[in-house]
């Protein structure tokens, strides 16, 4: 239950939506990215969908965190094609990515500790009221992104962060992005560091954001999450897409050798839309 000093009811259970697959909410098709002499991204082509998760899988160095740069605005791309809803669209900075429903939830979460969940999900874009601030609008409003998410670890959006667990943080600042009506939200780790329950609540909050409709990246390591909640599989391996696959037409054993090798052996070609 959530609420400033007072229970709220649960909603109902968000119905699994089914969206075209072959219509993505946003691409990058051919990007390149260097920074010197060195060529981090080669010829990457991504597609998140709406609807679904994508995770984006990689060895340390592979170009995760550079890509994930380039779709948050900020780095540059140096070619390439940025496209949103089937436009090439100008992505200069990270108030670009935003312009466009673009939403980024780093490892750190960003979080002010001293401060409640209502004030740091409203940090920097506080309603006012004439000269004040709207601290109704905003607790409602904070309750509501909460609440949409089924989220019902949290008591109150008065609760100062300081004193949340881990996972509830991972929550908040999940539904932070949530409340400004994010159309594509990109994950980075969410379970990095946290324990088997709180891992569990935030999987079960990492699907019901794609069951609301927005498209979801997923970065992560742990190929046990990445194999529960995506849709789909995108390898990196030294800067180059090793593959982009379905979840189910594919094995652990599989992903693993895309990610340390660039490919795998006995993976059906037709399965993958780019192979190294």
């Amino acid at each position: 239950m959530l609420s400033s000093h007072h229970p709220i009811s649960d909603p109902a259970p968000p119905e699994r939506l089914t969206m075209s697959a072959s219509n993505p909410l946003l691409e990058l098709r051919g990007i390149n990215k260097s920074f010197g002499v060195a060529h981090v991204l080669h010829d990457v082509d991504l597609a998140i969908y709406p609807g679904q998760v994508t995770a984006l899988v990689g060895d340390n160095g592979a170009g995760k965190s550079t890509l994930v740069k380039c779709l948050a605005g900020i780095y540059p791309i140096d070619t390439g094609e940025y496209v949103f809803e089937g436009k090439p669209v100008s992505v200069h900075g990270p108030k670009d990515a935003g312009a466009l429903g673009i939403e980024v939830v780093y490892q750190d979460l960003a979080l002010c500790e001293n401060l409640d969940i209502v004030e740091n999900m409203f940090l920097g874009r506080e309603k006012k009221n004439g000269l004040v601030l709207d601290e109704t609008t905003m607790e409602s409003k904070a309750r509501e992104a909460l609440t949409s998410l089924s989220v019902r670890t949290v008591k109150s959006v008065r609760q100062s962060v300081a004193s949340l667990s881990g996972g509830q943080r991972q929550t908040v600042a999940i539904a932070k992005s949530v409340l400004w009506n994010s159309r594509v939200v990109l994950l980075d780790e969410p379970t990095a560091a946290l324990g088997v329950a709180q891992t569990r609540q935030v999987l079960d909050l990492v699907r019901r954001l794609a069951d609301s409709g927005v498209g979801v990246l997923l970065i992560s390591h742990n190929l046990t999450d990445v194999f529960e909640v995506a849709d789909r599989i995108t390898a990196l391996y030294l800067g180059r897409v090793a593959a982009d696959v379905a979840t189910k037409d594919v094995t652990s054993r599989q992903v693993v050798e895309l990610i340390t090798t660039g490919h795998s052996s006995d993976l059906d070609a037709s399965a993958s839309s780019t192979t190294v």
